[in-house]
């Protein structure tokens, strides 16, 4: 049977492979054959397992004898932050060259119980500090809908394997949109879950109190089926929620009746640097819900201007803390100097790239006596703040909409230069993390440029734990309800 990848989900191979329509091997020979002819300049893989066929060979035997689940035998793209046991893991970054991982992350555990295959780890910005995936010491990934142009980051790899049809499911990690801005960038659908719902045990941490793994696919509901896999409270995360917790929470009566209310923040749509494409595209996503029954009121979220700032505040600080044990010492890059000092000093300065260094001084600098209380305390006042605004909001409206991204994807080396404009980047995305609440984002439209149509974004947040309702809007949006 020829495999059309271009059309696949996750039921639908399922489906294939329980009636035999084709093999776990034969399907993830395709995805290896596309791999094998378009990563060579998209740089979307950092490397490919040299075991996938053996995986392959486990979840056909599952199968065979009746104990598979909807996602035994489909393949997966892993980012270069998410530990396997055995395989080489470096976030990007020369400092953790040749590292080999002693333990796998909840996450993969949960996923290999399911029987998934795991075709590689994907390119990202170094420790996931970016938003383009050009700050990566192995090179950059091109965006597949136009090679000179960024797939996004920081979880870029993983966003461009599944837009290439190289993997019909991805992990990708998102601190201040690390999933969704690519997945935007990329025109596929990306998932920033609930803090605590998913564990990040086994996961490189950037920003501890901010970091939530999450699925990049193809579908709304692919990425429901890949949700209700990964999350769970994991005794080796104490930042994970009860069930308890989550029951709780999910079973908070909706405020629309028939339909959930959408609200929309318009202060936000007033920001400089919004591309006017994008705010059509947005119109025009609204005008659709509302064709579709759904009532769309303007809501205010007073302080989520504040959210940018509070983030690179809050983020670098943590970003100092989690990575200080990257010292030569332990493991990986080991520079020899003249003393321990020494070392520490050229093991760091050369294992590092240029942004990670960038973020490790900032965020030392707010942490430092003196300037601890004038920015990180008052960095978490403003946190509050806006986890406050999202829960008034949430009072009159359940789901919050606003674009993904300010623009389409940029170019290559547009923004390497002016850190500040690439932290823009992140400005929609971003204000969910400091809120620790689900955000998804789906395709809402494309632009076109130099002959291109560049995909465009359109994001959907919800109160804490409440991803069951951004699955239902996203779904209907996107026309997948009876699918």
């Amino acid at each position: 049977m020829n495999i059309n990848l271009s059309t696949l989900t996750i039921t639908r191979a399922h489906e294939h492979l329980t009636h035999g329509d084709f093999s776990v091997r034969e399907l993830c020979r395709a995805y290896l054959d596309v791999i094998t002819e378009r990563n060579k300049t998209i740089n979307a893989y950092l490397e490919v397992y040299d075991d996938v066929m053996q995986q392959a060979d486990r979840a056909q035997a599952m199968i065979d004898n009746g104990t598979a689940t909807l996602l035994t035998g489909i393949p997966c793209a892993i980012k270069d932050n998410i530990l396997i046991k055995g395989k080489r893991a470096s976030a990007a970054s020369k400092i953790l060259e040749g590292y080999k991982a002693t333990y796998s992350a909840t996450v993969i555990d949960k996923l290999t119980a399911h029987g998934v295959v795991f075709l590689g780890r994907t390119n990202m910005d170094e420790f996931a500090m970016g938003s383009s995936t050009e700050s990566s010491a192995y090179g950059v990934t091109r965006n597949p809908h136009d090679e000179t142009r960024v797939p996004g980051g920081s979880s870029g790899g993983s966003a461009a394997a599944v837009a290439m049809h190289g993997a019909l499911i991805a992990l990708g990690s998102d601190t201040g949109g690390s999933v969704r801005q690519p997945a935007s960038f990329c025109g596929v659908v990306g998932l920033k879950t609930t803090y605590g719902s998913v564990s990040r045990y086994g996961v490189m941490a950037m920003g501890s109190s901010l970091d939530q793994i999450g699925p990049i696919t193809r579908t709304v509901t692919d990425a429901e089926i890949v949700f209700n896999a990964i999350h769970g409270v994991d005794p080796m995360d104490s930042t994970t929620l009860p069930d308890a917790v989550r029951e709780a929470q999910t079973h908070i009566p909706k405020v629309g009746t028939v339909k959930p209310i959408i609200g929309v923040p318009r202060s936000m749509l007033a920001v400089e640097g919004l591309d006017a494409r994008v705010k059509k595209d947005f119109e025009a996503a609204l005008e659709k819900l509302a064709a579709q029954g759904y009532e769309i009121q303007d809501i205010e979220l007073p302080h989520v201007h504040y959210a940018l700032p509070t983030y690179y505040i809050l983020m670098p600080g943590e970003v100092s803390s989690n990575l200080a044990r990257f010292d030569g010492v332990k493991f990986g890059f080991h520079t020899e100097g003249k003393n321990l000092l020494e070392d520490y000093n050229l093991t760091r300065g050369v294992g590092f790239g240029k942004e990670v260094r960038r973020r490790i001084l900032l965020g030392t600098y707010v942490l430092s006596s003196g300037y601890y209380d004038a920015y990180y305390n008052n960095a978490q006042a403003a946190r509050a703040l806006i986890k406050h605004d999202f829960a008034e909001a949430f009072k009159k409206v359940d789901i919050i909409a606003t674009p993904t991204t300010p623009s389409p994807a940029f170019a290559l080396g547009e923004k390497t230069n002016d850190p500040i404009q690439m932290y823009l980047a992140d400005m929609f995305t971003i204000p969910a993390n400091i809120a620790s609440i689900p955000a998804l984002t789906i395709p809402s439209g494309t632009v076109s440029e130099g002959g291109v149509d560049l995909p465009l974004g359109l994001q959907l947040h919800a109160r804490e734990c409440c991803e069951d309702i951004l699955f239902a809007v996203g779904k209907d949006f996107l026309g997948e309800a009876n699918a």
